[in-house]
């Protein structure tokens, strides 16, 4: 059967895959384009697999509501450019949907169930991207909470924060209270709510290197024990207010803690509010990132390698 160059055009248009491999794939399938398409997704699969231990550390942190569900999902790629791709974009949407109309648990779990709006699961619509985009694609992680709340995506993605309250109602007021602690937490990233959530063990290494500090301090040579304590507590005081988001200044009045401008704006909006909880995810944090050789490129561009 001839394959006609509208043929290729209606499958390159279906798949978004290039002009040659639907060409070929079509050949290969006698014209049938389900046949074709079937093809392209079986071949994507085998690419998906070659690139499995390629890193990938760039991406996108995203986030969607729908009722009173919120989720947010890092999708991780191995270079920067693909976060701005709308296919690749149009994608992580679909997996924060498939995620809040599933209920799924993990990524394991994720990756079995099926793509919203589509009889295949996400592990197959997966393996199409990795083979349409050409590059390595990772679902890291992801985190669904129910309740009042706000969110806040920084940077393209970069960080994404979503905060959840315990308030009287669930109006505008609240939702910009609670936004502005999402833009504190982006800022400032605090590790913890309050003091009581920081492990006994980080506060003695705390303890630890404050003590090691004055030790090799000559001005704190043969000042009283008394006075000493004083001033590790003075330091582990100082150590809460980075580290734990309600005892931080709020960035946009330092002469109030987050704490207290919850409370304070609350009482002007005529509700009550604290904050309950919070999520922060920062784009590859942890993760290998890839370096680049670019005197190695260079060289083989022009045929030196």
């Amino acid at each position: 059967m001839a394959i006609t160059a509208k043929d290729v055009a209606e499958l390159r248009a279906k798949t978004g895959i290039g002009m040659m491999e639907c060409k070929k794939a079509l050949t290969e399938a006698n014209g049938d384009m389900d046949e074709a398409i079937k093809l392209l997704r079986e071949k994507g699969m085998a690419v998906a697999d070659k690139k499995a231990s390629r890193i990938a550390a760039e991406g996108v942190v995203s986030v969607y509501a729908e009722g009173t569900k919120t989720a947010m999902i890092e999708v991780n790629s191995e270079t920067d450019f693909v976060a701005k791709n709308a296919a690749f974009q149009e994608f992580v949407n679909g997996l924060l949907k498939t995620i809040i109309e599933t209920g799924v648990a993990d990524v394991d779990a994720l990756l079995a169930a099926k793509f919203t709006g589509e009889d295949r699961t996400v592990d197959e619509v997966l393996k199409e991207q990795i083979f349409k985009i050409g590059e390595k694609l990772t679902i890291r992680r992801f985190v669904v909470v129910d309740g009042i709340s706000s969110s806040y995506i920084h940077g393209g993605g970069t960080i994404g924060v979503i905060v959840t309250g315990d308030a009287s109602a669930d109006n505008d007021d609240v939702h910009a209270i609670l936004k502005n602690v999402c833009l504190q937490i982006a800022a400032m990233e605090p590790e913890y709510l309050t003091r009581g959530e920081v492990p006994a063990n980080v506060v003695e290494e705390e303890k630890g290197i404050i003590l090691e500090q004055m030790k090799n301090d000559p001005k704190m040579a043969g000042k009283p024990e008394k006075v000493l304590d004083g001033i590790v507590m003075g330091k582990i005081g100082k150590f809460y207010s980075k580290v734990c988001l309600l005892e931080q200044e709020y960035v946009k009045d330092e002469a109030l803690t987050v704490e207290k401008y919850v409370a304070a704006a609350a009482k002007e909006a005529g509700v009550t509010c604290a904050v309950k909880s919070f999520v922060i995810y920062k784009k590859g944090e942890g993760l290998q990132k890839r370096e680049e050789n670019f005197a190695e490129e260079i060289a083989k561009l022009t045929g030196q390698q």
